[in-house]
């Protein structure tokens, strides 16, 4: 529902559950092709899809606001391995959309053309709406003797020819503006043009009249026209000439947006909405696929999600959504961005009213977490303690993460938290027990940035470690605070971090 605040703006309310059969505004963890079997046959509205691209390079990942670094490889050895890999997952999509939905597939050059064979196979050739072009950076590095491959392509299909599209515009240029909508009212200050009045079928008998003293075959009737003079619309700029129809610029909707988005650009590196993945997506294009295929309160499913731009932009347009993602890492990252850009709760009780969301199948269980790479590991951790995970791993000095207490965060701005000194390192380390040499490591990166407090997580801890954490406060007064994973899946959190 939209409503429009005293000051006429429009305003997006939350609206309760939509569907009976499936639940919204979850964040599922795990492969996507057996949750999307757990889904009854049409039951979204749109979905959007940007998987891993089969690239045949390795990406160095940062998770922005958690900052995590690691690298990976492809995952598909091949174009036919990805093509199989994604076959299926593209027809329990195809199964769960409506017949009123609409389907997006984000990919690049290559492999697009093996993905457009594939779902004309699946969807049929006969619902292909559009191939967009994405113009996703500009030119770089001209060494190499090709042209630059500077675009994405999405993939637009529909289930059915009964789809959801509202149109969308993009603002005239000035150059436009300046030919075209010459003219100011003075009253007013509003910009408009001259139109043309005058019927291009001249056999029109009941529309051939004089009108401020000129007779021509008109657009509208005698009475519609009088009517227009008289709200000051039509003018005659010199006596005897043919009237205009005033046409207001503040009342066009712009030019419609087609199948070329050169308009919207990539994240930069000081854009407030980066988190650092390479292949992160603008809040602005999720925001246009969003508002062309689907209505306030239809279900959007992302069924790869990544850092959740798909959601975000879900939650603030009035929709509900699912995303699904086989990395914890993502699925914590993503819950951490819908809590902090839309302010919802990640709440059981308020998501059951239809106001919080939740997240499901974390590993919650040691025995899981015991399983999970490091790297998923340590930012699982640091994200549990409400920090941000380091920057790299490589070369990282011995932090794994920082927490920047409440009271030390200024005023929001753009841009990164290391200008602020005030800062507590975390050390996470996927061990059965940490013994004292572990602690005195961490001890030294203590020492060496001057820090007050530390923390440290692991599954337990030796008699020897804890003894020198004892020692280590006595000799300096600076405190290592330790979890075990215990601590964190029972909430035991708040009473140490107190």
């Amino acid at each position: 529902m939209v409503k429009k605040s005293a000051s006429g703006s429009k305003k997006v309310t939350k609206i309760s559950k939509p569907s009976a059969l499936i639940d919204t505004r979850v964040i599922y963890c795990g492969d996507n092709l057996e949750q999307l079997k757990k889904l009854p046959d049409g039951c979204v509205d749109l979905i959007y899809i940007d998987p891993p691209f089969n690239s045949n390079r390795n990406y160095e990942v940062f998770w922005g606001e958690t900052k995590e670094k690691r690298s990976f490889k492809d995952r598909h050895a091949s174009t036919q391995a990805y093509i199989e890999f994604m076959r299926p997952r593209c027809v329990e999509l195809h199964r769960v959309l409506k017949k009123t939905g609409s389907f997006y597939y984000h990919c690049d050059w290559h492999a697009s053309h093996y993905v457009k064979i594939m779902l004309d196979q699946i969807f049929s050739e006969n619902s292909f709406q559009t191939e967009i072009i994405w113009r996703r950076t500009n030119a770089k590095g001209l060494a190499f003797r090709s042209f630059p491959n500077d675009h994405d392509t999405i993939f637009y299909y529909t289930k059915t020819k009964e789809y959801t599209f509202n149109r969308q515009y993009l603002p005239h240029n000035e150059d436009y503006i300046k030919a075209f909508y010459k003219y100011v009212e003075p009253e007013t200050g509003r910009c408009y043009r001259l139109a043309d009045l005058t019927n291009p079928n001249k056999n029109r008998p009941n529309l051939t009249y004089e009108f401020l003293g000129v007779k021509r075959v008109w657009r509208w009737t005698k009475e519609r026209m009088q009517e227009a003079y008289e709200r000051g619309i039509i003018i005659q700029t010199k006596p005897d000439t043919v009237p205009a129809l005033k046409r207001y610029l503040d009342e066009q909707k712009g030019n419609p947006v087609d199948s070329i988005w050169a308009d919207i650009p990539p994240i930069q590196a000081q854009a407030a909405e980066r988190l650092g993945y390479p292949t992160q997506k603008p809040l602005a294009l999720l925001d246009r696929i969003i508002k062309a295929s689907s209505n306030e309160n239809d279900i959007v499913l992302d069924a790869f999600c990544g850092c959740g731009t798909a959601l975000v932009a879900a939650e603030n347009l009035g929709r509900q959504w699912i995303g699904i993602d086989v990395s914890p890492t993502a699925c914590r990252v993503m819950a951490k961005r819908l809590r902090d850009v839309c302010h919802i709760k990640e709440d059981e009780k308020l998501w059951r009213v239809g106001r919080g969301f939740v997240v499901r199948d974390l590993p919650w269980s040691e025995k899981q977490l015991r399983k999970i790479p490091p790297f998923e590991f340590e930012n699982w951790a640091v994200i549990a303690l409400g920090g941000i995970p380091n920057k790299a791993q490589v070369g990282d000095m011995g932090i794994d993460g920082r927490i920047y207490p409440v009271s030390a965060t200024p005023k929001k701005k753009a841009g990164e938290l290391d200008f602020m000194d005030v800062w507590y390192p975390i050390q996470v380390k996927q061990k059965d027990k940490v013994g004292r040499p572990d602690i005195d490591s961490f001890e030294a990166v203590m020492m060496r940035e001057d820090r007050t407090k530390g923390f440290f997580v692991s599954f337990d801890y030796s008699g020897d470690a804890m003894n020198e954490i004892q020692a280590f406060f006595k000799r300096t007064g600076k405190s290592i605070i330790p979890f075990t994973v215990k601590d964190i899946l029972e909430e035991q959190i708040a009473y140490k971090l107190a």
